[in-house]
């Protein structure tokens, strides 16, 4: 039993499907499917039920498969004990980002980051806050940024800084003749939302609790980023919640079509979030810096 065996079984596991797992495990089917046989034959079971597609794995299969993971984490634990122990950090550091944060916030540190961290490869993943927890129980990401509270204790956090919410309104727009707004003058028919699993969708509904559904609407859409709908609200159409950060990004016509809340704690918390048993310490605290010197002194001090 090798550990390239025991991650080929993790691979068809997750992508069930046995050429997707050779493509990326970066082998060829051929190859793969052997190394598995061999395994079967040498633990006297079979792990795939090969006759269902997708491929599932069979009741023993699945037990194993599960023991696998955990035994290919604990190995990687290793390197990145030995990595973290020497005087030069370098290496990977896998980070799931939500993608309210990601457009925002990297700009705004990358370049620095990697003129000054020249050793570590960062690698970015663009996800939902559900997919990025899961990625990191199974230990697919190193950290991962997000706007929400952790549910339950599975997870370590450290905090980034506080972004209080925006209302981006269209051209004349009532709500223009107001220096700042409160949360009732924010209405349901004119809210344009991301669509499901975006936490700041969820956010949004909470700040306005008369945001009920758009079925009423002649026309229903819910976008994946912020950048349509705001292009939506360009139209003349209605209002959406941007987070502070995005303030920077739009243009001088733009801003002025923006109002912040009269009450500023209206926001988000964006934190680092990692697994409980963590070895990569040394990128971890070093990348966290790096991000509070590169923004708003005053969205950081509003966070500690």
């Amino acid at each position: 039993m090798t550990l390239t065996q025991l991650s080929y079984i993790v691979a068809v596991d997750t992508y069930r499907h046995f050429a997707t797992a050779a493509e990326k495990s970066f082998v060829t089917q051929p190859t793969l499917s052997m190394q598995i046989q061999k395994l079967e034959d040498e633990l006297g079971v079979v792990i795939f039920d090969r006759s269902k597609q997708p491929v599932i794995p069979t009741e023993v299969g699945a037990k194993i498969i599960e023991q696998a993971r955990i035994v290919l984490k604990e190995a990687q634990h290793i390197q990145t004990i030995i990595e973290s122990n020497k005087d030069e950090m370098e290496g990977t550091f896998r980070i799931g980002i939500i993608p309210t944060v990601a457009s925002n916030l990297i700009p705004l540190f990358l370049h620095t980051f990697t003129e000054k961290y020249p050793t570590i490869q960062l690698i970015f993943e663009e996800l939902l806050t559900r997919d990025i927890l899961s990625k990191l129980q199974d230990d697919q990401l190193d950290a991962g940024i997000i706007g929400t509270p952790l549910p339950g204790n599975q997870f370590k956090e450290l905090s980034l800084y506080f972004e209080p919410f925006d209302v981006y309104l269209s051209e004349n727009h009532p709500l223009l003749k107001k220096e700042s707004l409160e949360l009732d003058d924010l209405e349901s028919d004119q809210m344009w939302l991301l669509s499901e699993g975006h936490c700041l969708r969820d956010q949004s509904i909470d700040l306005c609790k008369k945001v009920k559904s758009q079925r009423d609407r002649n026309v229903q859409f819910e976008s994946g980023n912020l950048e349509t709908l705001i292009r939506i609200v360009d139209q003349g159409k209605g209002m959406t919640i941007l987070p502070y950060l995005t303030y920077s990004g739009l243009s001088e016509t733009q801003k002025k079509h923006v109002r912040t809340f009269s009450n500023r704690q209206l926001g988000r918390n964006v934190k680092m979030v990692f697994g409980r048993l963590y070895t990569k310490n040394k990128m971890l605290h070093a990348l966290r810096d790096h991000i509070l010197s590169c923004v708003p002194t005053d969205l950081v001090k509003q966070s500690s």
